[in-house]
């Protein structure tokens, strides 16, 4: 982890869970169980439907999404961890070292999601697929679009038993965690879990601004550090180093303002490409 807060600012509940379930919890919890009304809680009330509701995609086809999504940001964290979950969720179903494996439904609409982010304007969704199985993919790419971001900002790493435990407690729970770790801040709910997440992130109360937040989230022009920051959160997060923060810090910004901008630009530039997909299905229909 590359902020510790994320390492030692949990509260209590948060600090007893951590050390009951793991000597060493994994960086993804520890990151959703800090200050979880902020993003915690209304990004997973996307991810568990997304990822484990019912749908057109299989359980391995919805984490197939997910590892092509991790291999598009460049986030080997996720990679590693999205492979082990196609195995675990498929036995078999989909070789996730062989591109042809999956179902053609699966192809099209991998290749609708990556043409999202590489070549918008030409994006097309698939005509052959029921457009609610479109709108599902859109949603699994939302989720990981954030997490992938965040995984690579933060510096997730993989430890000992890690992989083969984590991954099954993720299988087994249905990427769930407990409501009373959860619980606390601000519980505004505006009835759909998307705009809910815009508003946590984006103009709920917080350390930072709703103007600061926003302008992170769409890549409108910041005084540095920030505005080089939040470009590669956005762009390239795979090239964010220890020094991208500590130029941050060194300009008097706090562990909490970067989580907080982080967050901001990650969610912003998910959603973007997220609102592309969901307006051209609208078009199509």
């Amino acid at each position: 982890m590359r902020l510790s807060i994320l390492d030692h600012g949990h509260r209590l509940r948060a600090r007893l869970f951590l050390s009951a379930t793991s000597r060493d919890a994994p960086d993804v919890p520890r990151m959703l169980l800090y200050r979880p009304d902020f993003v915690a809680r209304p990004l997973l009330a996307i991810t568990a439907p997304a990822m484990r509701g019912p749908s057109y995609w299989t359980a391995a086809e919805r984490e197939y999404l997910a590892m092509t999504t991790a291999a598009r940001h460049e986030c080997p964290f996720c990679v590693t961890t999205h492979t082990e979950l196609i195995r675990i969720a498929g036995h078999g179903e989909i070789d996730p070292d062989d591109p042809t494996s999956p179902r053609p439904e699966l192809r099209a609409v991998r290749a609708f999601l990556d043409t999202l982010h590489t070549a918008p304007d030409t994006a097309t969704p698939p005509a052959d697929l029921p457009e609610e199985a479109v709108r599902e993919a859109l949603r699994v790419g939302l989720v990981w679009d954030i997490v992938n971001r965040l995984a690579n900002a933060f510096g997730f790493t993989l430890r000992g038993d890690q992989l083969h435990s984590g991954t099954r407690a993720l299988h087994r729970f249905g990427y769930r965690f407990p409501g009373f770790l959860l619980a606390g801040g601000d519980r505004t709910d505006h009835g759909d879990p998307i705009a809910t997440l815009r508003h946590a992130v984006f103009t709920a109360p917080a350390t930072t601004g709703p103007a600061l937040r926003t302008a992170a989230g769409t890549g409108t022009e910041l005084a540095e550090p920030w505005q080089t920051y939040t470009a590669l959160v956005r762009e390239t997060s795979h090239q964010i180093t220890d020094a991208d923060l500590d130029r941050l810090t060194a300009a008097g910004h706090t562990e909490d303002e970067i989580f907080e901008v982080t967050v901001a630009a990650a969610v912003g530039a998910a959603l973007a490409t997220y609102d592309t997909g969901d307006r051209l299905l609208a078009r199509k229909s």
